[in-house]
């Protein structure tokens, strides 16, 4: 009988339901383009590459290779999006309001912190360090239930489903105890036009408080963030060595046409032998390749070490965490550098100097920061490099963690685990072991 797990002829396969187009049709009849190696399990993909989306796969662009946006398992790559079977696929846009591909969300501007970030993924959103369970944001809050998992994606058949419950077939592990040799921090880069260059076609001249001062300078930016996760300018009373007016100084962390120009990438901390995170470079220049530079309308600078750099740039970047009361943070760099931790300003290496180092111990600020143990708070830092003399960047992360999911396929490890008929090795099929690794009828 169809649909009862047993395959009797002249059926050519039986998933156990009667149900079609899941690889073995209401009458038991295997559908094109799928593979159904054990009687009264659900049926694979028979093979990626053959224009068919079958079983797990995402995509079908007619060939098994990986790097084109369609992998080698006919999985989706980060970035990508593939709408027609056999075509070519195409690379998303990260802020045209369309959620496509492998995006998460995509809110059409540049900010962090406000949910969305500009790399179309989930964030947190916490308050006080009281947090809503986002499924996707890749965080596990202290004490949810609701989420089993978190893998930071909401894409299906990876080990945690799209609703951040686990899926068969996978281990699922936290990364705290499992810590991953790198974390990859958004960041949001923003180029100016230094202000001693002049007005040259619809352009301004160049920005006011860039090339156009020297000397550290504390006191910049107000204690708290602004309600829109932003600095706020506290000179607006009393005046300032370094910087120029409020009007001015917003444009710093803002996306302003025609003022500066903007680049999202990834900050990427290397996992260190005494187990922080660290980024570090000594000649920091993000848009050496991009930006006024690249695009001819503000000519290379040599700072001191007598090399060509587009200078003159802010950054920003943000992290969550749960406060354990260990957390350490180190800063080294130059200009401009602001910390802040759960919206409260923690570091303050104002002003336009060479490179200074800083560092926050959170449990002697726990009190000034509002902290509690067990709470997930939000690490927030802005950078900006203002002078032609030199640019770094260090930022070390002590301690920092969150509880997060990372998910790997059992099948394929060479050992029959829980729920495996066999496991050869590989996850192909028509080799005696499928590629769930359950053994395929001969």
């Amino acid at each position: 009988m169809c649909g009862d797990g047993k395959v009797e002829s002249p059926e050519t396969c039986d998933d156990g339901n009667t149900t079609a187009d899941d690889g073995c049709s209401a009458t038991c009849t295997l559908e094109p383009g799928w593979s159904c190696p054990a009687a009264g399990r659900r049926c694979l993909a028979a093979l990626c590459g053959d224009q068919i989306i079958a079983g797990d796969e995402e995509c079908e662009d007619g060939n098994d290779l990986s790097g084109d946006g369609c992998g080698n398992q006919c999985r989706l790559e980060s970035g990508y999006k593939c709408d027609t079977i056999g075509e070519p696929c195409v690379r998303t846009i990260c802020g045209d309001q369309k959620v496509e591909g492998t995006e998460q969300c995509d809110d059409g501007n540049n900010d962090l912190g406000d949910g969305c970030s500009p790399l179309c993924m989930r964030e947190p959103r916490c308050t006080n360090g009281t947090c809503q369970a986002v499924c996707g944001d890749g965080m596990l809050l202290p004490g949810d239930t609701t989420e089993e998992c978190d893998d930071g994606n909401t894409r299906a058949h990876d080990g945690c489903s799209p609703a951040c419950k686990l899926e068969e077939g996978f281990i699922c592990q936290s990364i705290e105890q499992d810590p991953p040799d790198r974390e990859e921090l958004p960041i949001v880069y923003r180029d100016f036009r230094g202000y001693d260059l002049p007005a040259s076609g619809s352009l301004p001249r160049g920005h006011v408080d860039f090339e156009n001062a020297n000397g550290a300078e504390r006191g910049i930016v107000a204690t708290l963030l602004g309600s829109d996760g932003k600095p706020v300018y506290a000179k607006t009373n009393g005046s300032s060595s370094t910087t120029h007016g409020k009007a001015a100084f917003d444009q710093w962390y803002r996306d302003v046409p025609n003022i500066n120009m903007t680049l999202v990438q990834t900050l990427s901390l290397n996992r260190q032998p005494n187990g922080s995170y660290r980024f570090e470079d000594t000649s920091f220049f993000p848009f050496d390749s991009a930006g006024w530079v690249a695009r001819g309308v503000e000519p290379v600078r040599r700072g001191g070490e007598g090399i060509a750099h587009n200078f003159s740039f802010t950054s920003e970047t943000r992290y969550w965490f749960e406060y354990k009361g260990v957390e350490v943070l180190e800063f080294y760099g130059d200009d401009d550098v602001w910390v802040f931790i759960n919206g409260r300003l923690a570091l303050d290496l104002g002003g336009v100097h060479a490179a200074e180092a800083g560092s926050i111990n959170l449990a002697q600020k726990a009190a000034e920061l509002g902290l509690q143990r067990g709470r997930i708070y939000e690490v927030a830092v802005f950078q900006a490099e203002r002078h032609t003399t030199g640019s770094s960047y260090r930022l070390t992360l002590n301690n920092f963690t969150t509880r997060r999911t990372q998910c790997e396929l059992l099948c394929g490890n060479g050992v029959i685990d829980q729920g495996e008929q066999c496991d050869d090795g590989n996850n192909t099929s028509n080799d005696g072991c499928g590629a769930t690794c359950l053994l395929e009828i001969r």
